[in-house]
């Protein structure tokens, strides 16, 4: 069976059980918005205490504040009401594994899957590639920490976000499940 079978397979029954969930308002409930990483070893949704309908949750790989997540913030708050957000990086995260440098010269030899080795990301692709990966900033993490305070800046100082409202910076266990808080992150994100 394909996973695209896994998938329809899987919606057919959520589906059949989807009752109310039908009536859940466009507006989150619990008026509040994450930003973090597309990593599928974290789910927003256990580790926050989710329900659906409770919040917005916005990824991207690293979870960073990329001029898109930012867009996606401002509708949040500007057309659904959203009154707090949360940017959240986690440890093991893929994005500290590479550099700009890297993965444009990876794009140029292949666009094919590069492999992880002990020595980094090496490209196994036959080729052809493309050099447009080197116009590109990926947001690769150099330092966890200094990311989340760094998105938190950004966020904080875009001028279509509303100094009302708090932005907290979080760094997510992979092997605990637990939250850090960022306080130097957080303090920077504060509401004015």
């Amino acid at each position: 069976m394909s996973v695209r079978d896994e998938v329809l397979r899987a919606n057919d029954a959520y589906a059949s059980e989807f009752g109310a969930r039908g009536e859940l308002t466009i507006p989150p409930t619990r008026r509040f918005a994450i930003l973090t990483c597309m990593d599928a070893r974290l789910d927003p949704a256990a580790f926050a205490g989710l329900s659906e309908g409770d919040a917005h949750v916005i990824r991207n790989a690293g979870g960073r504040a990329s001029d898109d997540a930012i867009r996606s913030l401002v509708i949040s708050y500007k057309l659904l009401g959203t009154q707090e957000w949360f940017v959240i990086h986690h440890t093991d995260c893929g994005m500290e594994f590479f550099t700009n440098e890297l993965m444009g010269d990876l794009l140029e030899r292949s666009l094919e899957t590069a492999e992880l080795g002990e020595g980094g990301f090496r490209d196994v692709g036959a080729g052809p590639g493309s050099p447009a990966g080197k116009e590109i900033d990926w947001l690769t993490i150099a330092d966890r920490r200094q990311s989340v305070v760094d998105d938190v800046e950004r966020i904080r100082k875009h001028p279509l976000v509303p100094g009302s409202i708090p932005v907290y910076g979080f760094v997510y266990d992979v092997r605990s499940g637990r939250l850090e808080e960022l306080p130097e992150a957080t303090e920077a994100g504060k509401a004015s």
